[in-house]
Parts: structure tokens; C-alpha cells; sequence
């Protein structure tokens, strides 16, 4: 079914989904999200007044916080698409994360209000819930509308590479489960005639929240940023270590705007014996090639090593073997030699994991007392940098 929307709504016969498009997609989401939840709310709110069952009742506006879930993804995904304008230059883009943590925070609360609801009735002791055939077809269609639902939002999701419609398939999948917990609770309840309505309203308010901690996890992360991955990061080094006159890169950062603006930057290393001019074109051709492959903006920064003075090949391989042994996971670049007439000074970078359990002074005294166990005459100036990602 996704693929003869997909035929509809997109004139595209390849994977590049366009800006319209995808907002196309986001809307009929949002849309359908919305006419089903209102269905099933009303249904459920009638099978829950007819059973007297509080986890029916519950479940239904849970739907009916769907709906305005699926409100706030259709106003979301038009919000993404506003162009940039002076207070935000890099566009609107981040707007459909915010989207996706609302949506989130739905869940939550859906949760945290059936937990109270099915401990009030355990508390109380309250009547038995009273199972008929209509409020049983009712919540049985509704557990097969979810699951379409799900099926359908995560089909949208990989196709546009949606965090906030990947959230709003989870939150479907988790109300079809507790929608089939509640059909056989009230089955259970009737058979043995003990009232298990309120406990089964706090396991599905559990699995509830959990699955709400989750995409609030999910759809935090890009805002406060997320290292790139490390498919992406190889990508980036193999396109532009494709210009011969390159032979290094290093310190790629990459920022996230939004789905579709992205901002790269990173250094290429190049002989400090090459032309200016050719090392511009050079790198002109990178950027260029990097937004069509990615259609992301790209700052290359050049670092001029020396390629030919073989002593400083030799003592740059042997301090970054001391450096490994420091700690494997160290690497070294912008490595550079000034020689005087008694001490001989050794500028590099040194490049550690993020996460490094030491301080910066401690590892630079080990990297320091490393140096001058290879000579005592070296002077080492070390500029030490924590990494963005662990492939960088």
C-alpha cells in the first residue's frame, strides 16, 4: 500500500525523496493519524462504558492523545519546511524533532495517567468489568487499526528517514499491545471471575512509559546533537581522498540542522610543497562533490605536512607509535619539525576519544614523557583534542 502511495504522491522514480515531497508524506501521516484515533476513541469510550472497564476507558483517550499527536506531526512537518530567514539561517529543519519529542511526551503522560487511574480502581475495589461481544469486536478491529498504523508509519519512516514518524509507528505498535492486554484481561476477568482490570492498567501503563522514555531519547538526541555515523564519515574521507593532490583527512565535524541541511567541515592534509591555486581547485571539487552526493554545505580546511623530508616521516611514525601506547585509540596529525641548534621542537595534534577517563594535563605529561624517552632534546608542543565521534 506505501508503494502505490508512493507512486501517487511522488513523481520521483529513485530514493532522493524532494522537500515537497516529504512534507507530502508528513501531512498525509498526520492526517490519517488523526481521522483513525478519533475513530477508535470514539469506539473504545463506548466498549469501555459498556464493560465499565477503567484500562478500556484509559486506552481510549490514549487514542485520543494519538489524535493530537498526530496534530502536532502534521503542524510540525509544515513548521520544518518554513525557509530560513534572519533569526534562523540554517532553516526551520529541527522543528520535526520538536515534533517527535511532543509526541513523545504524550505517551508519557498517556502513561502516567493510566497508572493512576488503574490504582485508583484497584484501591477502591471497584465493580466487576462486564465483557460483551460488541466491546470485544471493537477492540479487536481496533488492535488490527493499529497495527496498520504502525506498519504504514514505519513504511513513511524509512522512506523520508523520519525520526518523528518512526516515533508515531512505535507509539501505534505499543497501543495495539496494550489494547490486545486489555481484550484479555477483560477474557481473564470473566472466566475467573476475579477482577484483574486495574493490574493489567498498570502493566500496560509500564510498557507505556517505557516505550515513551524511549522516543523521548530518540527524538532529544539530534537537538542536542548526534556524532555522525560512521558510513556517513567514510563516505566524507573516500569522496575527497579521491583528489590525488589530497592525502589525509581529519577532525570531520558534522552538524545536523534538520533533515536535508546539513553542514560538514573537516582538514585535508596536502605537501606544503604544492600550489596554491591547485590546492584551491582541488578542494573547490571536494565541497562540490560532497553537496551532490549528500546536498550538504562543506568547509575544507588545507593542513600543509611535509611529504619529503624523510627523518621527519620516520620520527612522526615513531611518536605516533609512543602515542598508541599511551592509548591505542590515539592519533596524531598537523604533525610538524622546527630544529634549532640544541633543542629540536615537535608540534602536533594529538587526538583522543571523547569519552577519555584521564584529564587533558595528565595524558599531555604521558605524551610529553613519551617524547623524551625517544630524545631528550625534543621539545614537544602538543595541542590535545577530544574527537565528535568515535570514527572521527
Amino acid at each position: 500500500m506505501i508503494k502505490l502511495i508512493s507512486r501517487v504522491f511522488s513523481r520521483n522514480n529513485n530514493d532522493n525523496i524532494t522537500a515537497d515531497e516529504r512534507l507530502i508524506y508528513g501531512n498525509l501521516s498526520g492526517i490519517i493519524g488523526i481521522v483513525l484515533n478519533l475513530l477508535l476513541f470514539t469506539g473504545k469510550l463506548i466498549a469501555g462504558i459498556i464493560s465499565s472497564s477503567v484500562s478500556v476507558v484509559a486506552d481510549a483517550f490514549n487514542n485520543l492523545s494519538d489524535a493530537g499527536s498526530s496534530v502536532v506531526t502534521f503542524i510540525g512537518f509544515r513548521l520544518a519546511r518554513k525557509p530560513a530567514d534572519r533569526e534562523h539561517p540554517f532553516g526551520h529543519g529541527r522543528y520535526e524533532y520538536l515534533a517527535g519529542l511532543g509526541i513523545s511526551v504524550a505517551i508519557l503522560l498517556v502513561g502516567f495517567e493510566l497508572i493512576k487511574s488503574s490504582f485508583l480502581k484497584i484501591l477502591h475495589n471497584e465493580q466487576q468489568s462486564q465483557i460483551t461481544r460488541l466491546s470485544v469486536i471493537i477492540l479487536i478491529g481496533s488492535v488490527i487499526v493499529k497495527m496498520f498504523m504502525y506498519f504504514f508509519n514505519k513504511r513513511l519512516s524509512k522512506l523520508i528517514n523520519s525520526k518523528t514518524l518512526r516515533a508515531t509507528a512505535l507509539d501505534s505498535l505499543t497501543d495495539s499491545i496494550a489494547t490486545s492486554v486489555v481484550i484479555a484481561g477483560l477474557i481473564i476477568s470473566r472466566i475467573s471471575g476475579f477482577n484483574i482490570d486495574g493490574y493489567l492498567g498498570i502493566a500496560v501503563a509500564i510498557f507505556i512509559l517505557y516505550t515513551g522514555l524511549n522516543t523521548f531519547k530518540e527524538s532529544l538526541s539530534p537537538l542536542l546533537g548526534n556524532p555522525p555515523s560512521i558510513d556517513f564519515v567514510e563516505e566524507i574521507k573516500k569522496i575527497v581522498l579521491e583528489e590525488k593532490i589530497i592525502i589525509g583527512v581529519h577532525d570531520i565535524i558534522v552538524h545536523d540542522y534538520g533533515v536535508g541541511k546539513t553542514i560538514v567541515s573537516l582538514h585535508a592534509e596536502i605537501s606544503e610543497k604544492c600550489n596554491l591555486i591547485e590546492a584551491h581547485d582541488s578542494v573547490d571539487r571536494a565541497e562540490r562533490k560532497l553537496e551532490e552526493k549528500f546536498g550538504c554545505m562543506t568547509t575544507i580546511h588545507l593542513d600543509p605536512v611535509d611529504c619529503d623530508n624523510i627523518e621527519t616521516l620516520e620520527l612522526k611514525c615513531k611518536i605516533a607509535d609512543a602515542m598508541c601506547e599511551i592509548d591505542r585509540e590515539f592519533s596524531i596529525h598537523d604533525f610538524r619539525v622546527i630544529r634549532g641548534e640544541n633543542t629540536t621542537k615537535v608540534i602536533f595534534d594529538l587526538a583522543i576519544p571523547y569519552n577519555y577517563k584521564y584529564d587533558i594535563e595528565e595524558i599531555r605529561k604521558q605524551a610529553t614523557q613519551k617524547i623524551k624517552n625517544i630524545d631528550k632534546s625534543y621539545e614537544p608542543v602538543i595541542q590535545i583534542e577530544q574527537l565528535f565521534s568515535d570514527c572521527v
